[in-house]
């Protein structure tokens, strides 16, 4: 069974960092690998990264330049590097193993993040 465990999330103000982590366990890194996303109240949740089993990255536009994606197979943890922090980056944060058609398979509990000005 699939589980995924976020960690790092929390308050910082504007221009901030955080780093935050996923722990999967049950799950072999492969494919289209795994992703970042966040949803921010009223709205969709939305694609922030994701990192495929190559290593081929993808970011959303509004975090380019700002926000890294990496994995650590050894450790079966997944990686965002979150920085210059915006308060539009206030959101909770999601990691999710990424299926066929590198579509979310499973998901874990999400972990918030605030940016204030």
């Amino acid at each position: 069974q699939v589980q995924l465990v976020e960690s790092g999330g929390g308050s910082v103000q504007a221009g901030g960092s955080l780093k935050l982590s996923c722990a999967a366990s049950g799950y072999i890194f492969s494919g289209c690998g795994m992703g970042w996303y966040r949803q921010a109240p009223g709205k969709e949740r939305e694609l922030v990264s994701r990192i495929s089993s190559g290593r081929s990255t993808t970011y959303a536009d509004s975090v380019k330049g700002r926000f890294t994606i990496s994995q650590d197979n050894a450790k079966n943890t997944l990686y965002l590097q979150m920085n210059s922090l915006k308060t539009e980056d206030t959101a909770v944060y999601y990691c999710a193993t990424l299926g066929s058609f590198c579509v979310p398979r499973y998901w874990g509990q999400g972990t918030q993040v605030t940016v204030s000005s």
